[in-house]
């Protein structure tokens, strides 16, 4: 059986060069909606401005990376993004890893991780978010496949090495009648080398119980990283973290606990010294 290396202390190299053996927790930067998108407010500039203030007050509350996503632009296209949103994402992503001390990721919504790679190329983007890497899924745009073969050789040609976080089976999707959640684990792991792997719950801020973390946790090879991507709260990050390698952490760092309301640096602190961080 295929794992990325014979040595479990190199097998998960791109991430493993970002934060060693520790255990990162990764806020979100929900981006308003960017040009072209149907609430597109016509200004970069509070696009930009909103990002910067959103990510720095991430950093300066102790998190140890940020994850910049075209969250705003709903509804959001299946597979390939148009050019004006990549450009937006480019200039904005650049400017908050110029910014910010820690590692700085990209997620292209729906699922257009070539023009994420483009983006890392070009700003310095660290990491990548897949919402569907290998296989199918259905969605709230439809049928979404995944490309790990072509996201993977790509990464290979620019010459780049982001590290691929993939979702397994994401949220706001349903998984083909069949297919096993431990299934979809090892194929992401094994077959599709993603660099991490995503649970969340079944929509944008909902949870995903421990068990089900531990469980999928336990038919994968230890050194196959395991995070929990949704619906973790300052009372569940130490239990998640007894189980899971990383966190990411959108809606409990914002207004109200809801996505998109802007981050907010109290709750940030609260969240982190949870954690005795």
């Amino acid at each position: 059986m295929f794992h990325h290396s014979e040595d479990p202390s190199t097998a998960s190299g791109p991430l493993r060069s970002l934060w060693g053996n520790r255990k990162p927790v990764v806020g979100m930067v929900h981006l308003l909606p960017l040009p072209g998108s149907p609430r597109w407010g016509g200004s970069m500039k509070a696009v930009r401005a909103r990002a910067l203030r959103d990510a720095a007050t991430l950093a300066e509350g102790g998190v140890d990376g940020v994850l910049v996503e075209n969250f705003g632009d709903v509804p959001f296209y299946p597979r390939r993004v148009p050019p004006e949103t990549v450009a937006a994402l480019a200039v904005t992503v650049a400017e908050v890893v110029e910014a910010v001390g820690v590692p700085v990721g990209v997620n292209v919504l729906r699922n257009d991780a070539r023009a994420a790679l483009a983006i890392a190329a070009a700003t310095g983007a660290r990491f990548l978010r897949v919402n569907v890497h290998l296989g199918l899924m259905f969605t709230d745009q439809g049928a979404v496949e995944g490309q790990a073969h072509e996201t993977l050789r790509r990464r290979r040609e620019l010459g780049i090495e982001p590290a691929i976080l993939a979702d397994l089976f994401v949220k706001h999707a349903v998984p083909p009648p069949g297919l096993g959640l431990e299934a979809a684990a090892r194929d992401h792991w094994e077959r599709g080398l993603a660099d991490a792997l995503l649970l969340t719950g079944p929509a944008t801020g909902a949870g995903v119980e421990v068990g089900e973390v531990a469980r999928v946790r336990r038919i994968l090879p230890p050194e196959a990283p395991l995070w929990v991507a949704s619906g973790v709260t300052a009372r569940t990050a130490p239990a998640f973290l007894e189980v899971a390698d990383g966190l990411i952490v959108g809606s409990a760092f914002q207004r109200d606990g809801r996505a998109g309301g802007g981050v907010e640096g109290e709750r940030v602190r609260t969240f982190m010294k949870a954690l005795g961080r």
